[in-house]
């Protein structure tokens, strides 16, 4: 497994700025020169390295020399971990690099509508073995720009995935899969993906309970977004994170914020008047203003095309709590029912969790919850 570490400063060689922009230009003078000053080799060491002298080497570098047969070509695109055909070699290896950026994409797209349809272990199942295939090319050498970037959308989306099906005893798991990502965010010259790896890796540490952090990720989404969807998903997740850590005047601010961009930003599954209701909900117990909280119950609007069973799930147990403080134990219990039956269906203990922490007035409630979460853990064991 490729570590954080090795992933921010071993992996780096040819996917900089200064590096992709020698390798487009496709001289092999110019690539061996830059291998050698990154590297800090001679040009005797290079030599030795590539089975030539130290006088060829600088003919090469000096482009008074080229290299025309095809085996000597793919050798040093081997040795310096680059595709062949940087160094004007097309082959098999070449048709199967593209077809496997073009499956990873695919896949990728397709595990984030899996996640947001309910199926978060469909996903977990095809980003897997994804990821190992990136990493095991990079461990070869490959550090390709494409395939960084495609492993830091796997990883991201694979913590993503595992943040809805592991228990909260284990969400720290899926945090670091998305901190992984983000590693690669960081450094490659995607602002979308970097906001995006960003917001989603302060979710999974708010789940884990990482909430002063998980805010200080969510802060800087917010302020690097320029897309208003991408602002608006920011503040939404701010805005419980905030909840969360009963930062009441942050949350309020960043409600408030959100609330004048459903005019603005593009509706999406965590985007939307439902989901802003359930996070406004939730937050106002958790800032401790359960009456405003109940007040707010009679404004709730109905589920939009953007609504993910996911999120009727989360808003049912969420308006559960409420009622319960209300004391409407009746309404309580019809909501809560169908968030266990939902929460089982679609594999989400921690969603069974967080029922189990408010029903406890509700023995049927409680029981079939316990039963349900037992259930999935030893699914998840096997």
């Amino acid at each position: 497994m490729i570590t954080e570490r090795a992933t921010t400063v071993g992996l780096w060689r040819w996917a900089t700025p200064p590096a992709q922009a020698i390798l487009a230009k496709r001289e092999l003078g110019a690539i061996l020169r830059y291998h050698r000053q990154l590297h800090g080799l001679s040009q005797t060491v290079l030599g030795t390295q590539l089975g030539y002298d130290k006088t060829y080497i600088s003919l090469l570098e000096n482009g008074r020399r080229t290299i025309p047969d095809v085996a000597s070509r793919r050798r040093i695109a081997e040795i310096l971990g680059l595709p062949a055909h940087v160094l004007g070699v097309t082959d098999a290896a070449d048709t199967d690099f593209a077809a496997m950026l073009q499956f990873g994409d695919s896949t990728v797209r397709l595990a984030e509508i899996a996640c947001q349809s309910g199926h978060a272990t469909d996903a977990v199942n095809e980003l897997w073995p994804l990821a190992a295939r990136l990493e095991a090319r990079i461990a070869d050498g490959h550090t390709e720009r494409e395939v960084l970037a495609l492993l830091a959308r796997a990883w991201v989306g694979l913590g993503v995935a595992l943040g809805h099906i592991l228990p909260e005893e284990r969400l720290a798991t899926a945090a670091r899969w998305t901190g992984k990502g983000l590693a690669i965010a960081r450094r490659l010259d995607d602002g979308g993906f970097h906001v995006h790896a960003l917001r989603a890796h302060g979710n999974e540490l708010r789940k884990a309970g990482l909430h002063t952090v998980a805010i200080d990720r969510l802060r800087r989404a917010h302020s690097l977004a320029s897309a208003p969807a991408d602002r608006a998903a920011a503040l939404a997740l701010l805005a419980r994170a905030a909840g969360a850590a009963d930062r009441q005047e942050l949350f309020d601010q960043a409600v408030a914020h959100n609330r004048r961009l459903l005019d603005e930003a593009p509706q999406t599954p965590l985007f939307n008047p439902l989901a802003l209701h359930e996070i406004h909900l939730r937050g106002l117990v958790g800032t401790g203003r359960p009456a405003e909280a109940a007040r707010l119950l009679d404004n709730s609007p109905s589920p939009g095309m953007q609504t993910t069973p996911l999120w009727l799930i989360i808003k049912r147990i969420t308006v559960g709590h409420v009622l319960l403080i209300q004391g409407d134990r009746a309404a309580a219990q019809e909501h809560l029912q169908e968030a266990v039956s939902g929460a089982g269906a679609h594999r989400l203990p921690h969603q069974l969790q967080r029922v189990l922490r408010i029903s406890s007035d509700l023995p049927d409630i409680h029981e079939q919850a316990a039963a349900c979460l037992q259930s999935l853990r030893e699914q998840l064991a096997a």
